[in-house]
């Protein structure tokens, strides 16, 4: 099982907190630092906290100068919204950061949820969440297009919500045929439709055990409909982790990711790294590959430190 890094930034984070976070995990040995794609902070801040400065950071523009500032982590968002991005320009952004990354970026791709958000920064919400789910559709179709048009050609699409016309599907990506797509959701109809179609990974997010299964469960009916061997697609989950080897480390930091300890381990990752490494184990058994540690405190480096030496060798 591999492990990666997931972080919040928009409950408050410079670039430079979330550059020593990609850094130290990077050097502990994670494999990837993948960032969400808000622009609004959610909830209140943790008891004693200040208010969650600077605002938000676009993730793309993060991504862009991670993609510089270290060497071997991939790289992702877990998921941008279609809301937020028209899928042309999209392709152009994630293709550029992945040369400059020399090949370690990966598209995370969602339906979008959060209305407060577009309405703080003026950007349009379609009420519908099949709307959004169309629009989703629509942009994967054309994301992957762009990428896999051979140089030289052009790409044309026409749909309900997008047209594109006599496009040069220019510029290329480093990976080829681009870089890996993923589709997050918990839904058991389209979302797990659109991931056997074009997604190279599926991601359930902060769901229930059971209500995981049963994700997987309609992600095998869907890659049947759609003639792909289920075991071409990765399956992760996201999960919040709280992990400390003492009682009162691991309190403290519950309370500093503002949630309940007895709530994440029911729900989440909390404990010693053996007992996370434990709660993992059963997510191997049905078919998780791939997890992303969701750290709401950015700034407690010990914590990126401990996963990486104590809980990573467990798992690995």
């Amino acid at each position: 099982m591999e492990l990666r890094i997931f972080t919040e930034p928009q409950q408050g984070a410079s670039y430079e907190d979330l550059l020593a976070v990609a850094l130290e995990a990077e050097r502990v040995g994670f494999g990837a630092f993948f960032r969400s794609d808000h622009y609004l902070h959610m909830g209140e801040p943790p008891p004693g906290s200040a208010e969650p400065l600077p605002g938000p950071t676009d993730a793309w523009v993060t991504l862009a100068g991670l993609a510089r500032d270290t060497r071997r982590i991939r790289l992702g968002t877990l998921v941008s919204p279609v809301t937020f991005r028209h899928p042309g320009p999209l392709a152009i952004t994630v293709a550029q950061v992945d040369a400059m990354s020399g090949g370690r970026v990966e598209l995370g791709l969602g339906a979008g949820w959060y209305p407060e958000e577009h309405l703080a920064y003026g950007i349009p919400y379609p009420a519908q969440l099949g709307e959004r789910f169309d629009r989703l559709e629509e942009q994967l179709a054309i994301v992957t297009g762009l990428w896999r048009t051979p140089v030289g050609g052009q790409f044309e699409f026409s749909g309900r919500h997008y047209r594109i016309q006599g496009s040069p599907a220019l510029p290329k990506p480093r990976q080829r045929p681009g870089p890996p797509v993923i589709v997050g959701g918990s839904g058991t109809r389209r979302m797990p439709r659109l991931a056997a179609r074009y997604a190279d990974e599926c991601d359930v997010a902060f769901q229930r055990f059971e209500r995981t299964e049963e994700v997987f469960r309609a992600l095998d009916a869907a890659c049947e409909k759609e003639g792909r061997d289920p075991a071409t697609l990765a399956r992760s989950v996201a999960l919040t982790v709280v992990c400390a080897e003492e009682p009162v480390t691991l309190r403290r930091r519950a309370v500093a990711a503002g949630r309940d300890l007895a709530e994440l381990r029911r729900d989440g990752l909390a404990g010693r790294p053996e007992e996370v490494a434990e709660a993992l184990s059963d997510y191997a058994a049905i078919g998780v590959s791939r997890v992303y540690l969701q750290i709401l405190d950015l700034a407690d480096l010990d914590h990126v430190r401990l996963l990486g030496e104590q809980l990573l060798p467990l798992v690995a």
